[in-house]
């Protein structure tokens, strides 16, 4: 007896919602963050949102460069963060600049903020994104870098492209 072959190709269709939002779909991304951060450990963790929050997230308006994390009272909170209004959402908008609970276990909240408190550690949402129609933040545990780090690890990158584009070069003659 011949095995039979699932008809979607041997993919799960569990779990998939059809609009292929399987897939991470970046929103916002904190790029000043690894430049004057150096990053621990990372995290992801979920968002406390209201409605017009997501849809203003769904058109891609976020901003995290200003954004840290805190902890009060066992809890995690991104402060800063900005998500501007959305248009259509007239008097039941939200506050753009608001602090917005993060969602995490608590025993993850209990190993960061400890490591954060304890060592002078700062938490940084390095990006915010869409995962099977949920946001998540990407939460970064970081040492503030001294400039000369910066230009140490400026040197760094410039000498890895050159020594890229060198090899690239030679490769097409």
């Amino acid at each position: 007896m011949a095995s039979q072959k699932p008809k979607n190709g041997g993919k799960s269709s569990k779990g998939t919602t059809g609009k292929g939002d399987s897939a991470e779909r970046i929103v916002a991304e904190n790029r000043k963050a690894r430049h004057h951060y150096e990053i621990l450990d990372t995290l992801e963790c979920g968002i406390a949102l209201v409605g017009s929050e997501v849809k203003s997230l769904r058109s891609g308006k976020m901003s995290l460069d200003e954004a840290y994390g805190r902890v009060k009272e066992n809890e995690v909170w991104l402060i800063g963060c900005d998500i501007p209004e959305y248009v259509k959402a007239n008097q039941l908008n939200h506050q753009p600049k608001r602090p917005r609970k993060l969602l995490l276990h608590r025993r993850e909240i209990v190993r960061f903020a400890s490591l954060a408190y304890e060592k002078s550690l700062t938490l940084v949402p390095l990006k915010a994104y869409f995962k099977e129609g949920r946001v998540k933040v990407l939460l970064g545990i970081g040492r503030g870098r001294k400039v000369h780090d910066k230009r140490q690890k400026l040197k760094e990158q410039t000498a890895k492209r050159d020594i890229a584009v060198a090899l690239r070069g030679r490769g097409s003659h």
